[in-house]
């Protein structure tokens, strides 16, 4: 794949589910969770970082040392 095509970042789509924070990303398969916010986002770093260690980037469509974009699911705002 051409470097201009690679992606800059991990997308990560993050919803709740019991009480949790869950982020499951699109590009690798990677998913965590944390009771709150901060939680999830500091476990979705390390699980990021682990799954792509030893790994290269490039393999999944990524950059080196690429950032994660989070995609917030909330709820519908009834009007």
């Amino acid at each position: 794949m051409a470097d201009d095509a690679m992606k800059p970042a991990v997308t990560a789509d993050v919803f709740t589910s019991e009480g949790y924070y869950v982020a499951s990303c699109r590009e690798i398969f990677a998913v965590t969770q944390g009771a709150s916010f901060e939680e999830m986002v500091a476990n979705l770093q390390e699980v990021v970082q682990l799954f792509l260690e030893g790994e290269d980037p490039a393999d999944y469509g990524l950059v080196p040392n690429p950032s994660i974009v989070l995609v917030y699911e909330c709820e519908p705002v009834n009007a």
